[in-house]
């Protein structure tokens, strides 16, 4: 008798554990978009430092401590397994809920007429940025014991803890991470089993709800305008289209391969607002052109099938759900960002993952990371084995 005729014995509870080795490829790219980040953020700070009379590698330095923390939150969430996580959902969405009201009191630090920040001696916490990721969780944990197909009660559960947070950052306010609440999860709600009927009915209501802040003035004209401000070359918004055209002049000028780096007019200039945050992109296209724009575009590919890969592999309903909603956040985000710096995407202040400048935001994109590679290292290691229907 050969090999092939042999018959086949049952798995073992031993032979289905595997020894977890991290995806190389999710870690490699992670870790080189937050190398080149630091450069930018370096390159995009040091002339308006410099004219300011500071250390001009001040913000090199904090983004550096950001990113160190940022890797150790990933580890740490690496090695979590996401099962003993699930228990803890409701604790940490509402100490997140807490964190929300708390930036409205006293404590928020109030900055350019918004108020999303809570000073921890030098530095400054975002919780609207841990809230994406609380979401995440919130909604996954939901829909991962909810029956199939999604019913509407369900629904109504996920708008519920959605809307909640939703409220309290529009009250800050900060419409961009409403807009990736809404994605993140409708995302996760489409994987989970919702029906068409159920997606387009909660699209109808956002625009009906939309419509209706805005005919009772909770939302203003100029934050109709500068989410505009993209399809009207005539818009009021005076300064949202400088910022678009100061972008737009960056990128284009960078050329194929860019004007070098610490040569970019625009970036030594300072022409370019915000652009160690929300504008970084900017900052690329310049220095590194079209070839380093499209490197940092290929990195986030990577990124994105990787996580993706390990939703595909998930052995739980959980884990699936969550590294979708990593990979909604990621992607919602790259789009946004590096659409708003090209004049495709409206101007919302969304930074771009792992390279604009910012801790929290920084950290926050991390714990995501590091959820959904948990789900990777601890896949199933049977082949062909799914264990989530």
């Amino acid at each position: 008798m050969s090999l092939l005729d042999e018959p086949s014995k049952p798995v073992t509870l031993l032979q289905r554990e595997r020894a977890m080795r991290p995806d190389l490829a999710l870690v490699a790219s992670y870790i080189a978009l937050s190398i080149l980040g630091l450069l930018m953020v370096y390159t995009a700070s040091i002339s308006r430092l410099e004219e300011a009379g500071i250390s001009p590698t001040r913000d090199l330095e904090r983004q550096g401590a950001f990113v160190v923390a940022g890797f150790i939150a990933f580890g740490l969430m690496s090695a979590v397994d996401l099962r003993f996580l699930q228990r803890w959902v409701p604790a940490i969405y509402g100490a997140n809920l807490v964190a929300l009201v708390a930036v409205l009191t006293p404590l928020g630090d109030k900055v350019r007429g918004v108020q999303r920040w809570i000073d921890i001696g030098p530095l400054q916490f975002q919780p609207a940025e841990l809230a994406k990721v609380a979401v995440i969780l919130a909604v996954a944990a939901l829909l991962a014991v909810a029956p199939r197909p999604i019913t509407w009660i369900s629904v109504a559960r996920v708008v519920l803890v959605v809307s909640v947070p939703a409220m309290l950052i529009f009250l800050q306010p900060d419409l961009g991470t409403m807009l990736a609440f809404g994605v993140i999860a409708m995302v996760v709600m489409f994987v989970a089993g919702s029906s068409w009927r159920q997606m387009a009915a909660l699209i109808i209501t956002a625009a009906v709800v939309a419509v209706a802040l805005f005919q009772v003035g909770a939302i203003k004209e100029y934050q109709i305008s500068r989410l505009t401000a993209f399809l009207d070359a005539g818009s009021v918004d005076a300064n949202a289209q400088y910022n678009l055209q100061q972008s737009e002049i960056a990128i284009g000028t960078g050329g194929f391969l860019g004007k070098g780096l610490f040569n970019g007019t625009q970036t030594n200039l300072g022409f370019v607002p915000e652009q160690s945050s929300d504008f970084i992109f900017t900052a690329v296209g310049e220095q590194l052109g079209f070839f380093g724009a499209m490197v940092v575009l290929v990195l986030f590919a990577v990124l994105l099938w990787r996580v993706l890969n390990a939703s595909l592999n998930a052995r739980d309903r959980f884990g699936q759900l969550v590294a979708v909603g990593a990979a909604a956040l990621i992607t919602f985000h790259v789009f946004v960002n590096v659409g708003m710096t090209v004049g495709v995407m409206p101007i919302t202040g969304l930074p771009l993952p792992f390279m604009s400048a910012g801790g929290t935001a920084f950290v926050a994109m991390s714990i995501a990371l590091g959820m959904a590679h948990s789900v990777w290292l601890r896949r199933s290691p049977v082949p062909g084995e799914r264990t989530v229907d």
